[in-house]
């Protein structure tokens, strides 16, 4: 265990800790971070002062100071934080206020480590509505891509993150939220056909926390600045005369307009194309020779000592990597794990993580 800590640069207390608790579930997901919610809350409001509140929230819908007002005149003497705690807690905070800060921020040491990508909007108009769809490098703040899109179909995604592909080449990761078309829920996997072509590129897949958008809180930042250009300008009515306003936009944006998180300097002024270039056609990948491969089915299962197992639907008829660990199966695409088996319970549990080499 000790020499085992020293190459992963954890305590051995740390090391225990993991291990104790992979012995207890027998499953590699007990493995990830846990809420550090404490089991009881000796001090925690009476549920019926708790009740009171949510009374007043609902009747009026006013914040916490308003509310606070309305409590002591009922001879309820609470904290402003600690109504406004007892708001979010129900969930009675919009969602566009409900967002929690990001505490700890992380910025990329180079340019393409790390692109961001979400879309905006949409915004609509007389005719179809425009979806801005937003690619951002996380280091230098530089707009690789921005497009305006009318639908998140999967083929007009894809050409327009293409684009930016071949003209400023391959990040090292891409970080992304749990939408339409990079996650999926409808096939057991959060992995899409989008996401696969990605992963295909030799580009890791980073998906932030499910409603918390200030993980991405670059390109956020962003579509905060896009939107006050647009209140600025006017909104453009047709699709051509987006594709023009998101076009100077982005001109200015990347050359022009000062940026404080980076001293004031301009995002063109941080950022170089990236050396590794997009491959239309990638080559099949090499897994290591201990390692066992299959293809799987049409429909995205691994056989497998006479039984099926669901992995993903959108690596039909691709070759994919066995890890035997354990009484489990760890399956591999390329340079992510996608699936992981429990071959005693038959049961399958997602994973999108890349592979430590």
């Amino acid at each position: 265990m000790s020499k085992l800590c020293r190459e992963f640069g954890i305590s051995r207390s740390t090391g225990y800790v993991w291990w104790n608790r992979y012995r207890g579930e027998r499953t590699v997901g007990a493995l990830q971070d846990r809420c550090r919610r404490p089991h009881c809350s000796p001090h925690q409001t009476p549920e019926v002062v708790e009740k009171r509140v949510v009374q007043l929230r609902h009747r009026y819908g006013w914040g916490g100071k308003k509310l606070l007002v309305l409590l002591k005149q009922e001879g309820l003497h609470l904290s402003l934080p600690t109504v406004n705690r007892i708001i979010r807690r129900q969930g009675l905070v919009r969602a566009r206020a409900s967002h929690r800060p990001a505490v700890k921020r992380f910025e990329r040491q180079a340019p393409n480590e790390l692109w961001q990508m979400d879309f905006k909007g949409p915004y609509r108009g007389p005719g179809k509505p425009c979806i801005p769809l937003s690619i951002l490098d996380d280091h230098s703040r530089y707009a690789v891509g921005l497009y305006a899109l009318q639908d998140l179909d999967t083929a007009g995604v894809l050409a327009s993150v293409r684009r930016s592909f071949q003209h400023y080449g391959l990040p090292q990761a891409v970080l992304m939220d749990h939408g339409v078309p990079w996650w999926s829920n409808t096939n057991g996997h959060g992995l899409t056909r989008f996401a696969v072509h990605l992963i295909e590129q030799g580009i890791h897949l980073i998906y932030g926390s499910v409603a918390h958008p200030q993980t991405q809180g670059k390109v956020e930042r962003f579509h905060r600045t896009l939107a006050e250009a647009v209140y600025h300008r006017g909104r453009p009515r047709q699709l051509h005369q987006w594709q023009q306003f998101l076009a100077h936009f982005r001109q200015e944006y990347n050359f022009i307009r000062p940026h404080e998180a980076l001293k004031m300097a301009v995002p063109a002024s941080r950022y170089q194309p990236s050396p590794r270039a997009y491959n239309p056609r990638p080559q099949p990948w090499d897994y290591p020779s201990t390692l066992q491969t299959k293809r799987l089915s049409q429909h995205g299962c691994l056989h497998h000592a006479g039984r099926y197992y669901f992995v993903c639907e959108a690596l039909g008829r691709r070759r994919v990597g066995i890890e035997p660990f354990d009484d489990k199966l760890l399956v591999r695409y390329r340079q992510m794990y996608i699936r992981e088996i429990n071959l005693q319970t038959r049961q399958t549990r997602a994973l999108v993580c890349r592979v430590r080499t």
